[in-house]
């Protein structure tokens, strides 16, 4: 079994502790290099996670980490070292923090926002069983912004809680942060005359007894505060602050998490941190090497161009968008802290006052955008499916139940590889399937889907919410061809794409005009059912009527999805033949490439080809 390498730290001397900082930003760089992950934000965490696990043993107190991205030092120096270069592939480690994969992980932390909540619950479950634990929560300046952090630094000072809190401050979620508590943190950065004053307090305390002039010194803090023009939102709450202070400097973040360690009260400690520190492209670029994949380790350039004729979901959606947009002031597009993921960073250069990045807060994003369409401006969110699952209320509530036309793009919809079950997008058919007045469509490919952005856009087609669900995944094609052949469709009629007999195949997504060449090898009748709701009735009432064998495809939960809505109305329509219905069962996928996912739910040509078969009491193909 391997020994954690945390039990090492306290014997070390600072000049070996800066040299293991350097050697774990090796093993990073190497592990994501040849894997792929989220390098600059774990870069720039390397030297305070030594510092935390010197003063804070990980066996005798709670650590989370949030957003759990950035933890991958706490992984190496909680006894995962060894296994490190399995790092988000299959069967290996997985990229955030996970229950079931160490008993040093408390809390799952694939999403931002999560921790503080978490420890908050934590804490209170330790009081109640008499157990005395120090409950630390790491939880980066992006995350800060979510408005289920908010909620939990509200309820702070209401729980008596003693926790203690590590604001990693990059100045960075994922892209460049927005908001007023971003900008009041980088107040609070680059205020020398309160840091100071702060510091000459500290030392007056110490040659003094505080408590004789202590109701002077907090008024006198307090008149300070106003003269600067400063206020520090953690104290207002009743949050012990400390900091900032430079979180690249291990003893003196060791020297301040001594002080935090014994304080009886809650507490945050405020580090300035470098994403991407030590790596200097990293540096420079850290939104670009935010998650990276396939890179040279010294250049941070990709180690092959085999990508560079193909194109992804996330670009051709955010460069049609312009496209439309170049002759309106009707349009606008919302991203919560996503604009470089959901492919609308040109667009918001572009278009700055039609756009709106309003950090991570998903529920906020979509009551926004409802308000916005209810006054005659046509939103687009485009946001991660499984992020949108944090705005569910307020799809029914603020934005269905008043027939509110905001379309949702919906990006990284179905299997999204090495991140995990945290960010397959799975559920979203399910989850907007059950909600009344959404339309939800799935496009085939990429110019399928500019053709739907354009139809919906253009011709008076958004006058209810809408929801376009796609995938992370990319097609060889320029965006020039897909302009030229840019066009109306009926979006709401499912495409023949291969006329056959016994067996209809109705697929959902891009895998539908993969399956074209199967479809012709093995005779059957092939539909791309690119709206999921409504369904195009008329077409498969046709199919009812015509096929003894119905197999349904869908990259998403089977419970509440595409097949189980046939399924309803093949039992309303009495329709007396079989309905296969092919997707995710009742569970949580595993992590590791698209591809390899996809293999082993059987969501792929040969798994199709499997269920051809066995209809046809055939032997199985071999998947490998």
């Amino acid at each position: 079994m391997e020994i954690p390498l945390y039990r090492t730290l306290k014997s070390k001397s600072y000049e070996e502790l800066n040299i293991l900082s350097s050697i774990i930003r090796k093993s990073i760089l190497e592990t994501v290099s040849n894997n792929n992950g989220h390098l600059a934000s774990n870069l720039g965490t390397v030297d305070f996670t030594i510092a935390l696990l010197r003063v804070f043993d990980p066996k005798d107190n709670i650590i989370l980490w949030d957003t759990g991205h950035q933890a991958y030092t706490y992984k190496i120096l909680t006894g995962r070292y060894e296994s490190f270069e399995t790092l988000r592939r299959k069967n290996g480690i997985s990229g955030f923090p996970n229950i079931f994969e160490s008993e040093f992980d408390h809390f799952g932390t694939g999403h931002s926002g999560t921790a503080l909540a978490a420890g908050l619950g934590i804490e209170k479950a330790l009081k109640i069983t008499g157990e005395n634990k120090n409950v630390i929560v790491v939880v980066g300046d992006g995350a800060m912004t979510s408005g289920i952090c908010f909620e939990a630094l509200n309820q702070i000072s209401n729980l008596n809680s003693k926790i203690k809190i590590i604001l990693n401050d990059n100045g960075m979620s994922i892209s460049k942060n927005v908001g007023s508590l971003s900008k009041h943190l980088n107040e609070l950065r680059v205020n020398k005359g309160y840091i100071s004053l702060k510091k000459d307090m500290k030392k007056f305390l110490e040659d003094y007894e505080f408590n004789i002039i202590q109701n002077t010194l907090v008024k006198f803090k307090q008149n300070v505060k106003k003269a600067l023009l400063l206020s520090n939102i953690f104290e207002d709450l009743k949050i012990k602050y400390y900091g900032p202070i430079n979180g690249h400097n291990i003893k003196e973040i060791e020297r301040n998490l001594e002080s935090v360690k014994i304080s009886d009260h809650p507490t945050i400690l405020h580090l300035n941190t470098v994403k991407g520190r030590g790596i200097k492209y990293a540096e420079e670029d850290p939104t670009v090497f935010h998650s990276v994949s396939n890179i040279n380790k010294l250049t941070g350039a990709k180690n092959t161009d085999i990508d560079a004729e193909y194109i992804s979901y996330s670009l051709v959606f955010g460069k049609t968008l312009e496209r439309i947009c170049n002759n309106r002031n009707d349009i606008v597009a919302i991203s919560a802290a996503m604009p470089d993921g959901v492919g609308l960073k040109d667009f918001s250069k572009k278009f700055p006052n039609y756009f709106f990045d309003l950090g991570i807060t998903e529920q906020f994003c979509t009551t926004f955008a409802s308000a916005l369409a209810l006054k005659n401006i046509k939103p687009i969110f485009a946001v991660y499916s499984s992020f949108l699952q944090r705005g569910f209320d307020q799809l029914i509530h603020d934005v269905a139940l008043q027939n509110s036309p905001v379309l949702f793009a919906i990006d990284r919809a179905g299997i999204v590889g090495e991140d995990g079950p945290t960010h397959n997008g799975v559920f979203d058919i399910s989850y907007i399937n059950m909600i009344p007045n959404f339309s939800l469509f799935a496009p085939s490919s990429l110019q399928e889907l500019a053709n739907m952005l354009y139809t919906i856009l253009t011709r008076g087609f958004l006058n209810g919410p809408i929801a376009i669900r796609y995938p992370k995944e990319k097609e060889k094609i320029t965006l020039n061809e897909i302009y030229e052949n840019m066009k109306e469709i009926d979006i709401e009629k499912w495409e023949l794409l291969n006329k056959g007999e016994e067996i209809a195949l109705l697929v959902t997504g891009p895998l539908s005009k993969k399956l074209i060449s199967l479809a012709e090898e093995e005779n059957v009748t092939l539909y791309n059912c690119r709206n999921i709701k409504p369904m195009d009735l008329k077409t498969l009432s046709h199919i009812f009527d015509n096929y003894q064998d119905i197999i349904t495809v869908e990259e998403g939960i089977i419970n509440g999805g595409f097949g189980s809505t046939v399924l309803t109305y093949g039992q309303k329509y009495k329709y007396n033949g079989n309905i296969h219905i092919v997707g995710i069962d009742d569970i949580f996928t595993s992590q590791g490439k698209r591809d390899e996912v996809l293999s082993d739910l059987g969501i792929d040509m040969t798994g199709i080809k499997n269920n051809i078969h066995e209809i046809r009491g055939y032997t199985h193909v071999n998947n490998n």
